[in-house]
């Protein structure tokens, strides 16, 4: 029988179903990408930054750090603003072609003359009037100033702080501001003596991302209605403006700031995103070192100069992408120094947009991985993604500064797989179901087709008393699958016997109807026909021929048997030869000429003889018997038959008995694929004692 089949779950469910669901799938990976990011991407692109941070070794820019060195050497913090002076003379005349202060002068001197003469009265007027020629030390530091490219730092606030409208002019920024700049209303500010003589201001303020790292600098923000420019945009304009002698204008585009030729890439809030590195320690020098007459001021010529407090507990230490300490000084300085080189990150909206599709086209692949392959390239072909993605992403960073998230395409195509793997699945229990309800169906029809099958065999027990002169057993073990054989001895008059055994080229329930069919219409003409016996198998098949379908036929051997002679006439229609037995016990296979089984043509089948002496046996069988088969696929074959028969031939009973036990045994518990019929008849003669 043909087993119960099942399209996969991919094939019966209908397109339109695994479509919805993929969408479904990709709209809830959608939701949940925008509400991770930016904290996923964040994480995927810190990741980058970790294994390949920029190169900083051809930096122009230079950090002088007043860190506990030089504080021991020159006293305690805040330092006199003539130390400042010293060192501004000092860079100045190394060629350093711009100067930042990351560090606001917002108060006076405390160790001016006049403050220290307050403290401290001259006990002469001559002491008075020395210490007023002295002069205040910020106008020192302001003249020393006037004459260097120097950018001073401000701070936004929102309290105690200047009005923008009374400072200094910062630098003039043209063009269309990004439309979320920070803004503040007001401003710290450094002593009006050295804002009077600075060449420029730069903006001291940025914060951080959510998760408290920095990751960005601010170049353009706001102060009341103007737009002023971050530290390190003012310190690349300055020098700029000292190596051309021009004074370069600072331009908004959408989504950039123009200075010079160059054009940096902006966010909406006026930043731009580093790709930071750790500054190398040649870069980063002293105070005291600056400071000392050895100090060869030759490597300062062209650089970009930043001075910034790093004593132990300065508040200007933030975390980064690299680590979670770095002075806010050395930001500046990769930011300074990424104007001027390049070394930014962009993330443009063609990235952004590559994204999305991308991860449309794999939930796409992923869904015709599913139908067409039944699942089985489907995670093949997300693990090629997961090796595609973000590699794509990295070799982006790594070789273009762009940033990609690889996360969101994979987390869309991956949303929509699980759910197309989910609907898939809930189809498949579906059809289980279906099946299980299908199998228990076919289960009982076989049920009722065997039972058909054995409802029509002769009585087992009445065979022993059918005749004194004959020893006749049969038995028929029905596959589960339910084939069709059958037996039937019926005896024509006083001396005749017909046995005859069939298989019906079939299994299951077809093939069992067919059976009961075949056998009803075999007793019938077998009683009804008068001639010999190959007529009377023309007949039969003649009748079996008008009901049988296309795909069915008969094989079957028919045996009559002459009990007051012992002579047998048999007609073979496709069937197994029969087995005699002689009276030494050996085992013969009487080979008939025979013809093809019924139902298939018309033919004439010849009726064959022999004459079995007392005590000679037949034994009839069917395939089941010879192409029985082992866990190891093996046939239980002809001889291992014979050998069967020879095992114990006491009477026909015996011999059916043995038979059967001799199959069972060789298949080793496995499931029978056909049925078992034997048939064994051994001749006592016409007058046994």
């Amino acid at each position: 029988m043909t087993a119960l089949k099942s399209p996969s779950s991919a094939a019966a469910l209908p397109s339109r179903t695994l479509w919805l669901a993929a969408l479904a799938g990709f709209a809830a990976a959608a939701l949940l990408s925008i509400a991770l990011s930016p904290r996923e991407q964040n994480t995927v692109f810190d990741g980058w930054q970790w294994l390949s941070p920029r190169d900083l070794s051809q930096s122009d820019v230079r950090v002088v750090a007043i860190g506990d060195e030089s504080l021991e050497v020159i006293g305690s913090w805040p330092w006199p603003r003539r130390v400042f002076a010293t060192l501004t003379q000092r860079l100045a005349e190394g060629g350093a072609s711009a100067i930042g202060y990351d560090i606001i002068f917002a108060e006076p001197d405390a160790v001016s003359p006049s403050r220290f003469s307050r403290l401290y009265p001259p006990d002469s007027p001559a002491t008075e009037a020395w210490l007023s020629r002295l002069g205040s030390m910020d106008d020192e530091f302001a003249d020393a100033i006037s004459t260097a490219p120097v950018v001073l730092g401000r701070a936004g606030v929102s309290l105690g702080g200047a009005n923008p409208a009374d400072l200094t002019q910062w630098a003039t920024i043209t063009g269309k501001p990004p439309a979320a700049l920070p803004r503040y209303p007001l401003v710290q500010r450094n002593l009006d003596t050295l804002e009077q003589r600075a060449p420029g201001f730069g903006l001291l303020n940025g914060k951080p991302d959510s998760d408290g790292r920095v990751r960005g600098v601010p170049l353009v923000q706001r102060t009341g209605e103007a737009l002023v420019p971050g530290l390190a945009l003012e310190l690349a304009r300055v020098a700029l403006e000292q190596q051309t002698g021009t004074d370069p204008q600072i331009t908004l585009t959408p989504g950039s700031a123009q200075i010079g030729d160059r054009t940096i890439p902006i966010d909406e809030s006026g930043r731009m995103r580093l790709h930071f590195a750790e500054i190398p320690q040649d870069h980063v020098y002293s105070a005291i070192e600056i400071l000392s007459e050895d100090f060869d001021l030759d490597q300062l010529r062209g650089k970009t100069v930043i001075v910034s407090l790093t004593a132990e507990g300065s508040p200007d230490i933030v975390a980064t992408p690299l680590g979670s300490e770095m002075f806010g000084v050395l930001v500046q300085a990769q930011a300074a120094d990424a104007i001027r080189r390049g070394g930014w990150l962009v993330r443009p909206v063609w990235s952004q947009a590559a994204e999305w599709i991308s991860g449309a086209l794999l939930a796409i692949i992923l869904l015709l991985a599913a139908r067409q392959t039944r699942g089985r390239m489907t995670w093949g072909v997300l693990a090629a993604a997961l090796v595609v993605l973000p590699l794509a992403s990295w070799l982006l960073f790594r070789f273009a500064d762009t940033l990609f998230d690889p996360v969101r395409p994979l987390l869309l195509g991956s949303g929509a797989a699980l759910a197309v793997f989910g609907a898939l699945f809930s189809e498949a229990r579906r059809e289980r179901a279906v099946l299980r309800d299908a199998q228990n169906r076919t289960e009982g029809e076989l049920d009722a087709a065997r039972a058909i099958q054995l409802g029509m065999l002769p009585d087992r027990t009445a065979l022993a008393r059918l005749d004194p002169r004959i020893d006749i057993a049969a038995q028929l073990e029905a596959a589960k699958s339910v084939g069709g054989d059958f037996y039937d001895i019926i005896a024509l008059d006083a001396d005749r016997v017909m046995i005859l055994i069939a298989d019906v080229t079939g299994k299951g329930v077809p093939a069992a109807l067919f059976m009961a069919l075949s056998k009803a219409l075999s007793r019938s003409v077998m009683l009804r026909s008068p001639g010999d016996l190959a007529d009377t198998a023309a007949m039969l098949n003649t009748e079996l021929m008008r009901d049988s379908g296309d795909a069915l036929g008969l094989t079957m051997l028919l045996c009559l048997i002459d009990l007051a002679t012992g002579r047998v006439e048999m007609v073979n229609a496709g069937h197994d030869n029969p087995l005699r037995i002689i009276t030494s016990g050996e085992v013969i296979e009487e080979a008939l000429e025979g013809g093809p089984p019924f139902c298939i043509m018309d033919y004439p089948w010849p009726a064959e003889h022999l004459t079995l002496l007392p005590g000679e046996a037949l034994v009839l069988i069917t395939d089941g018997v010879t192409e029985a088969q082992n866990r190891d696929e093996q046939l239980f074959g002809t001889q291992r038959t014979r050998d069967a028969l020879i095992a114990d031939q006491s009477s026909a009973a015996a011999m059916v008995a043995t038979m059967c036990d001799a199959v069972r045994a060789f298949e080793q518990g496995t499931d029978p694929s056909d049925d078992l019929t034997v048939v064994a008849f051994r001749y006592l003669g016409a007058n046994p004692a």
